[in-house]
């Protein structure tokens, strides 16, 4: 127990352990007297959105821009002279609804709310570059207040059997290149990668001798992902025919120039122009992706569809025990046998 000594008034006592307490915290924070004496250095003048824009998208990837580009573009046309710290919750409220009114109506829209989430997004991406960048205070940003609208359930499934018979059957008929349609398809059905996987692959990512493929996917994933041997011998075939150098782009035209994801547009297109019930329910090649995850999790159950997904959550129920009950690469290649009927090389060695 402290004592106050005669000369010394509580009133003073108080004052000097506050003075005491300002220093140990000022202490711990790293920051001396002098420093509080220093005159403030000035915020650097906020950029209106078309100046800020620019800027933004040189500090983000290509995935990143492809799918906020266009919603920047309408930011940057609706409020062309206004800056960051300008702009309100109500003002992106009011964009949001002003999108969500102006959408271009497609079979499977659902009310615009793609394009409002999307665009609450892309406003995000910008603050939170703005906020590292000293230009706003992270209390003002306009675009944490504005919620997301609640996501709708997918109306993505599996495709039936008969169905992805008939899907591989009209590719395999009809367009400019059904060498490289049907390959497309299978290497689709057989991994489960997303678009982006298939174009990111290079004749250096195969192992034929584990009849593994290399797959780069969203957010910088990566994984080693068995193909059937069939599938292994068409990649390596597609590659050396076409020209594809060792650490170049492995899917191609017959020209030897490297495919685009304006290949699966067309690809979807002309399928769904032979088969009008693609067309109808707007199939695609995430669908492909949809059958085999679901296929393989009945079969084989979560943990390995999981891992056969190249989900890297843990396990997605949010408990310890997923860190326990993780699929490895021999589980998957197992599954993808007993979905091809073909012997993998990396089956025969899973772990129970």
């Amino acid at each position: 127990m402290t004592t106050v000594q005669p000369h010394q008034t509580t009133g003073d006592h108080a004052r000097q352990a506050e003075i005491d307490a300002a220093r140990l915290l000022l202490d711990r924070m790293g920051i001396s007297p002098a420093d509080l004496l220093a005159p403030s250095r000035p915020r650097a003048a906020v950029p209106t959105f078309t100046e800020y824009v620019p800027r933004v998208r040189q500090a983000v990837g290509e995935g990143t821009r492809r799918v906020y580009g266009s919603y920047w573009n309408r930011i940057v046309e609706h409020w062309p002279h206004r800056r960051l710290d300008e702009i309100t919750a109500t003002d992106i409220r009011q964009l949001v609804e002003h999108t969500k009114a102006n959408v271009v109506a497609r079979r499977n829209n659902r009310g615009g709310r793609s394009a409002a989430e999307h665009l609450i997004s892309a406003l995000r991406c910008l603050y939170r570059h703005a906020e590292d960048d000293g230009l706003i205070d992270p209390g003002t940003n306009p675009a944490r207040k504005v919620a997301k609208p609640r996501r709708l359930p997918s109306t993505r499934q599996a495709v039936p059997d008969a169905r992805l018979a008939e899907i591989h059957q009209a590719a395999a008929t009809t367009g400019d290149d059904p060498a490289l349609d049907t390959l497309l398809l299978r290497l689709h059905v057989e991994t489960a990668c997303r678009r982006a996987g298939a174009l990111a692959l290079r004749p250096q990512d195969l192992d034929p001798d584990q009849c593994l493929v290399f797959l780069r996917e969203k957010a910088g994933t990566v994984r080693w992902q068995p193909v059937s041997p069939t599938l292994m011998s068409h990649l390596r075939q597609h590659a050396t025919e076409r020209h594809a150098a060792r650490a170049g782009q492995l899917l191609r035209y017959a020209s030897g120039r490297p495919i685009t994801r304006r290949r699966y547009d067309h690809l979807w297109t002309r399928l769904g122009n032979a088969l009008p019930w693609v067309a109808a329910q707007q199939i695609s090649t995430h669908w492909l992706r949809h059958t085999t995850l679901t296929w393989v999790e009945r079969s084989f159950g979560f943990a390995v569809a999981h891992a056969y997904a190249g989900h890297t959550d843990g396990g997605g129920d949010g408990s310890s025990t997923s860190t326990y009950v993780r699929a490895n690469v021999q589980e998957v290649a197992a599954a993808l046998a007993a979905l091809t009927g073909e012997p993998h090389p990396l089956a025969g060695a899973v772990d129970r």
